[in-house]
C-alpha cells in the first residue's frame, strides 16, 4: 500500500488531480504491474479501514492535515477501492467470472466517492478521481451487461433466445451506470463555489461521459436533457474556450453528431467543423470518426465531395465513401443505388444511410448538367458572343436519366422526368423553369443554371 499512499500524499501536497486520480486507477502502471495485487495484499478484511486510516491520515512522515470529516471520507474511498480490487484479482486469477460483482464493487467506489464531494467537501482540484470512476464505471457496465447476454444465450435455445431472454436487462447496469454518471453531472453543474474552487471545471468531461453511454444505450434524446442542463448554466459557467481541448472536441463532435440526426445540417456542420479543426492531427481514429459526419453534412450543405487528398490518410473512410462518391461525380445513378445498397449495412450502424441517400438528388443534378454541357452553345443576335444553349427539351434529360438508371425498374415517363426536374428547381439545384406546351426546360443564362459548379 505504500507506494499509492506516497502518491496520495504528494498529490495533496502539490495540489496534483492527475496525480490523486492514478491511486484509484483499478489498474496496474505497465512499469509496475504488481501494485495492484501488492496494495491487496497489504490488508484483510478485519484490519482495511484501519491499515488505510494510517497509511492515508496517521503516517509519520505526512504535512498533510485533514478535517475529521473529510478524512474519514478518504479512507471510504480507499476502503472501497481495496474492496473492488480484491473482486478484479479474483478474475485476473480465473476465480471468478461475473463481472456483475466487478461493477457493483465498483458502484461502491463511485458512490463513496460522490458522497465525499456532497458531504465532505472535497477539493475542486480533486476532480480527475471522478474522471476515472466515471470512465471505469461505464466500461465495467458495459462488460457486465455482455457477460449477462452471454450467460443468458448459454441458458435458453437459439429459438427461445429472442422471446424469452431477447429484451430482459438487456443493458441494465449500463442504464444503472447512466444514473450515476448524471449524479456527478449533477454534482458539478450544482456547485456555487466560485470559479477557481469549482467543480464546474468538471462539466464537459462528464458530459461527454454521458453522451457516449447515452449513445451506447441508443438514447440520444437523453442527451438534449443535458444540453438544455448546460444551456440554462451558461452564465455560470467558464467559456468553453477555458477547459482542455480534449474536453472541447469531444463535446463539439458529439453536439455535432446529434445535430446532425436531428436533420440540422447546418449547425451539425458548424460543430462537426470545429471539431476536425481543433483535434489533434495525430488523433487519426478521432478524425476519422468526426470525418464520418462531417463529409454527408458538407454533401448536403454545399453539395461537394471530399478530396482524394482528404480521405488518403484514412482507408477506412475511403472504402465507405470512395464509390459512392465516384458515382455522384459522374453523375451514375446505378451506380450510386448499388455502391448505397452494398454499404447499406455500414451506413445504418453509423446512422448516415438517410442522409447520404439524399446524395442522389447530387448526382442526379450531375447527370443533367451533363446534358446541359453536351447541348453546347448557339449564336446570338448581333454577334455578341455563343452562349450555352438555355432551352433543353424534356425529351433529352429523360433520355439521361434513363440511360443513367439503366439497370433499375422500367424507363420513367416524361412526365415522371418533369417531376424530377421540378424537384431539382425546387431544391434549387437548378435554376429555370419548365414550359410543359413547349416540353423543354428553360435554364437560367450567365453561369447559374447549375448553381455551385460554375455553370
Amino acid at each position: 500500500m505504500d507506494a499509492t499512499f506516497t502518491d496520495f500524499r504528494e498529490a495533496h501536497l502539490k495540489c496534483s488531480g492527475p496525480l490523486l486520480s492514478t491511486t484509484i486507477i483499478p489498474s496496474a502502471p505497465p512499469d509496475d504491474p504488481n501494485r495492484l495485487r501488492r496494495f491487496f495484499n497489504a490488508s484483510s478484511n478485519s484490519t482495511v479501514q484501519t491499515d488505510i486510516r494510517t497509511g492515508l491520515l496517521a503516517h509519520s512522515n505526512t504535512t498533510v492535515r485533514f478535517s475529521k470529516l473529510e478524512g474519514n471520507a478518504w479512507v471510504d474511498v480507499y476502503v472501497a477501492y481495496w474492496r473492488a480490487i480484491g473482486e478484479l484479482l479474483l478474475i485476473e486469477d480465473g476465480i471468478l467470472s461475473n463481472w456483475s460483482t466487478i461493477y457493483e464493487a465498483w458502484k461502491e467506489v463511485t458512490n463513496t466517492l460522490i458522497r465525499g464531494y456532497s458531504s465532505a467537501n472535497f477539493e475542486s482540484w480533486t476532480i480527475p478521481c471522478l474522471y476515472v470512476t466515471g470512465r471505469y464505471l461505464r466500461a465495467f457496465a458495459i462488460k457486465a451487461d455482455d457477460n449477462s447476454r452471454a450467460k443468458r444465450g448459454s441458458m435458453f435455445p437459439a429459438g427461445m433466445q429472442e422471446d424469452i431472454a431477447g429484451g430482459v436487462g438487456k443493458n441494465e447496469n449500463l442504464e444503472d451506470a447512466a444514473r450515476i454518471i448524471n449524479r456527478i453531472f449533477t454534482l458539478c453543474v450544482s456547485d456555487r463555489a466560485p470559479l477557481a474552487e469549482s467543480r464546474k471545471w468538471g462539466l464537459y468531461y462528464t458530459t461527454n461521459l454521458l453522451f457516449k453511454t447515452y449513445f451506447k444505450l441508443n438514447s440520444i434524446g437523453l442527451s438534449k436533457n443535458i444540453l438544455r442542463a448546460l444551456q440554462a448554466s451558461k452564465n455560470d459557467m467558464p467559456p468553453i474556450e477555458s477547459f482542455p481541448m480534449s474536453h472541447i472536441v469531444t463535446f463539439k463532435y458529439y453536439v455535432g453528431v446529434i445535430l446532425f440526426l436531428e436533420e440540422d445540417y447546418v449547425k451539425a456542420e458548424e460543430n462537426l467543423t470545429d471539431a476536425w479543426r481543433m483535434c489533434h492531427r495525430n488523433s487519426q481514429r478521432n478524425r476519422e470518426l468526426i470525418l464520418t459526419y462531417l463529409i454527408p453534412c458538407h454533401l448536403l450543405t454545399t453539395h461537394t465531395l471530399p478530396s482524394t487528398h482528404l480521405l488518403a490518410p484514412f482507408p477506412r473512410l475511403r472504402q465507405l465513401f470512395g464509390d459512392l462518391g465516384r458515382s455522384i461525380r459522374r453523375g451514375d445513378l446505378t451506380g450510386f443505388d448499388e455502391a448505397l445498397e452494398a454499404g447499406e449495412g455500414e451506413f445504418v450502424k453509423r446512422r448516415i444511410y438517410l442522409t447520404l441517400e439524399r446524395g442522389r438528388d447530387i448526382a442526379l443534378r450531375n447527370l443533367l448538367r451533363k446534358v446541359y454541357l453536351a447541348g453546347g452553345f448557339e449564336q446570338q443576335a448581333g454577334g455578341l458572343p455563343l452562349l450555352r444553349r438555355t432551352r433543353i427539351p424534356v425529351a433529352e434529360f429523360a433520355a439521361a436519366i434513363r440511360l443513367g438508371n439503366k439497370t433499375r425498374g422500367p424507363p420513367l415517363e416524361n412526365d415522371e422526368v418533369e417531376c424530377l426536374l421540378a424537384n431539382m428547381i425546387y431544391k434549387n439545384l437548378i435554376k429555370g423553369y419548365i414550359s410543359r406546351e413547349r416540353a423543354i426546360v428553360v435554364l437560367s443564362k450567365g453561369g447559374s443554371a447549375f448553381p455551385g459548379t460554375g455553370v
